[in-house]
């Protein structure tokens, strides 16, 4: 007896949510299935060639630019492609989920653009992804409002406001959406999340004079542009958009794309509309690529590692230097505060170093930035607006003063702050309670009043495991040991429970959460990514 044919669909294992079948239409699935036959088995060659160059990183600890490259960098003739009209002016960026209440509050905030994260400030519960594609449908109607079942408040959009563009980040490369099989295999969630929002809004987003935009997060090399470039093409022709019609800005994110930052520009210079410089992530990477370097690469504290300090210094200038003399936008990092509504005090604190941080994010020549909360939207604002006046941009600055050498993007050495012990214990605090809320749904979480994502959880676990296997010693004479690690964190899980009464702890995940940033902060095995065995845990 011959096998069955394979289902020209991808197949949904799932419980069946309200709504979904406007979403999951058997020619959007037809879609994903097309794009899972033809990327993921090059998305397989990929990863693994993240882990050959991960084994050459260990054993050569260091990183330099290219030699099979040097051509494309030494080319002055090309650029990107132009800015739609949607995207030339990107001064201040407001992140956040795609629940429906984020979604009405970030295109209301007054940002130039909102990125809609389906990747780590969105824990991927199949809800998430699924109901997170149809509030943007629902947004793009504008037949969405939202009432808040605590409050009683309502949300809708604003009639005569200029909603912020939207930029919509799917899951990287790595993670898999066990609930969509091809073929028997897990579609990449990447394509999931890609290939149900363009098949649904590439038309309609021309139609409303704008496009499908997207923020591509965790590439490690040009190759992997290359790769979403190459799905870009195809999914335009499939649906009968022009090409070019795609804009992608890239994080650049990983030290190991810091190196390629115009090669990655080149492969998607049909497609490119920027690079941005992510700061949370880019450590971890740092920590994960050189975790065999000994002390010559141990960051400090996370919260010492400023933007100022010269390693990261070098990297965002040479980002800012490379966009600009390839045309594309230059967009900064992250302001995480969360305003208090109880202590003023704290927030004019916090809101004089966000206003320093955007200073000198627009002074350095940035063309824009992120915030992660509406109410620092007007400060950001106003740092870029001093800068850039009524110019959309300042792509003019062409940082031809900057000369970046591949030792200095990994000086980590020159930092002067050393690990803390509370340091140590920040890291355990945070990262047990943001894997909690990610386990319950939850990929945004404000936690000591910063907006944390899933690239806190893995700082915060890397620099367990760093300091752990460094053999750090802090300033309190305690040493750096896996028992230092698991008796701070038996002390954070009790001090939760008292924190917020027995029945809400037992019925909450602070256990597993425990358990499972203890197994990714000291096996000997470091998981390339937390989210990878959080995800087998993830409550659906």
């Amino acid at each position: 007896m011959s096998a069955p044919a394979p289902s020209p669909l991808a197949v949904v294992h799932a419980e069946t949510l309200p709504r979904q079948e406007e979403v999951l239409t058997d020619a959007a699935l037809a879609f994903v299935a097309e794009l899972h036959r033809r990327f993921a088995p090059r998305r397989a060659e990929l990863l693994a060639r993240r882990a050959e160059r991960r084994a050459e990183i260990a054993r050569t600890s260091t990183l330099d630019f290219l030699p099979e490259t040097a051509a494309v960098r030494a080319d002055d003739s090309w650029t990107v492609a132009p800015a739609p009209a949607a995207l030339n002016d990107r001064r201040v960026e407001i992140t956040g989920p795609t629940d429906r209440k984020m979604t009405i509050n970030a295109l209301n905030s007054g940002a130039r653009v909102w990125l809609a994260d389906f990747e780590d400030a969105s824990a991927p519960t199949w809800e998430n992804v699924i109901l997170g594609q149809v509030n943007l449908i629902d947004a793009y109607t504008r037949n969405i409002d939202f009432t808040d079942a605590g409050s009683g408040k309502s949300y809708a959009l604003k009639d005569d406001a200029e909603l912020a563009t939207v930029v919509m980040r799917p899951r990287g490369w790595h993670l898999n959406e066990r609930h969509l099989l091809v073929d028997g295999e897990q579609v990449p969630g990447a394509l999931v999340d890609f290939g149900l929002y363009f098949f649904h809004n590439a038309q309609r987003l021309l139609d409303l004079g704008k496009g499908p935009y997207f923020y591509l997060p965790k590439t490690e090399s040009y190759l992997e542009a290359r790769l979403w470039n190459d799905v870009f093409v195809f999914a335009q022709e499939y649906v009968g958009v022009p090409q070019g019609t795609v804009r992608a800005t890239v994080l650049i994110e990983t030290i190991t794309a810091a190196y390629e930052m115009e090669e990655i520009l080149y492969e998607l210079r049909d497609h490119a509309s920027g690079l941005n410089a992510g700061r949370w992530d880019y450590l971890f990477s740092i920590v994960k690529n050189f975790r065999d370097g000994g002390t010559k690469f141990v960051l400090p504290d996370r919260n010492a590692v400023t933007m100022t300090a010269p390693f990261m210094r070098a990297y965002t200038e040479l980002l800012v230097r490379t966009c600009h003399k390839r045309g594309a936008h230059a967009i900064g990092g992250m302001a995480a505060f969360i305003p208090s509504r109880r202590d003023a005090e704290v927030n004019q604190v916090a809101f004089e170093k966000v206003r320093a941080d955007k200073d000198r994010e627009a002074g350095d020549g940035f063309d824009g930035s992120w915030v992660a909360h509406p109410d620092l939207v007007p400060i950001a604002m106003e740092s870029f607006d001093k800068v850039l006046g009524d110019r959309p941009h300042q792509k003019d600055r062409l940082r031809e003063d900057v000369h970046v050498e591949a030792a200095e993007l990994i000086a980590v050495d020159s930092l002067k702050a050393s690990p803390t012990y509370d340091g140590l214990v920040n890291a355990v605090q945070v990262g047990i309670r943001y894997i909690e809320a990610w386990l319950r749904g939850l990929g945004a979480v404000a936690i000591f009043n910063l907006m944390e994502d899933a690239a806190t959880a893995e700082i915060s676990r890397s620099q367990i495991w760093q300091w752990i296997n460094a053999g750090v010693e802090f300033e309190n004479g305690e040493k750096a040991t896996p028992e230092l690690a698991r008796r701070v964190a038996a002390e954070e899980l009790e001090s939760i429970r008292a924190e917020i009464g027995a029945e809400a702890f037992a019925a909450g995940h602070w256990q597993q959460a425990h358990d499972l940033l203890l197994q990714v902060a000291l096996d000997d095995d470091y998981a390339d990514f937390l989210t990878l065995p959080a995800y087998e845990r993830l409550a659906d």
